[in-house]
């Protein structure tokens, strides 16, 4: 287990890269969320490893990614805050009611954060769509559902984060991890 290595989860639009943001202006070391990333390529370059489109293929990539970026991040020492964690994937297999495939389900259990994973609740006044977070509101509460699920079945104990602003998310986050 790297008990350094720290989880932000939740559905799409709860601030979980706003938060991420602020926590690097801060000086913490952290990992950004692969699927984003993906997804601007994917659609780049007229691929088809999309959530809309090819979601076995995207959640690969992820998983990919995510397992590369869990590994050059075992150099670090200090804490790292990742935006989702290889259990996510899990989690967006099971929203999208695909089979979670025995190789996902090994590398999340075996690719272990710290035991205190940070949820971003569903928050109406926030959640906003664009190109590339195309979840409605109701599938953006389910999501936040699942995650909640997944990690909690996989061992992790859950610290919901306040609705506040972003200044006092980070703060609550950066006080957490001196406990």
């Amino acid at each position: 287990m790297n008990n350094h290595f720290f989880v932000v989860t939740g559905g799409p639009g709860a601030g979980k890269t706003s938060l991420i943001t602020e926590l690097a202006r801060r000086g913490f070391h952290t990992v950004p969320e692969s699927g984003r990333t993906i997804i601007r390529e994917e659609m780049a370059s007229c691929g088809a490893a999309l959530p809309w489109a090819d979601r076995m293929a995207y959640a690969e990539r992820m998983l990919e990614r995510d397992l590369s970026a869990y590994s050059a991040a075992q150099a670090l020492s200090d804490p790292v805050i990742f935006d989702r964690g290889i259990p996510d994937i899990m989690g967006y297999l099971t929203l999208c009611g695909i089979p979670v495939p025995p190789h996902v389900a090994a590398t999340a259990t075996a690719a272990r954060y710290n035991a205190r994973v940070f949820l971003t609740p569903y928050w109406d006044e926030i959640f906003t769509q664009d190109t590339e977070r195309t979840q409605t509101r109701t599938e953006a509460e389910a999501t936040c559902a699942v995650m909640r699920e997944t990690y909690i079945a996989l061992g992790y104990k859950i610290t919901e984060l306040p609705c506040t602003d972003i200044v006092s998310r980070a703060d609550f986050v950066s006080a957490q991890l001196a406990l």
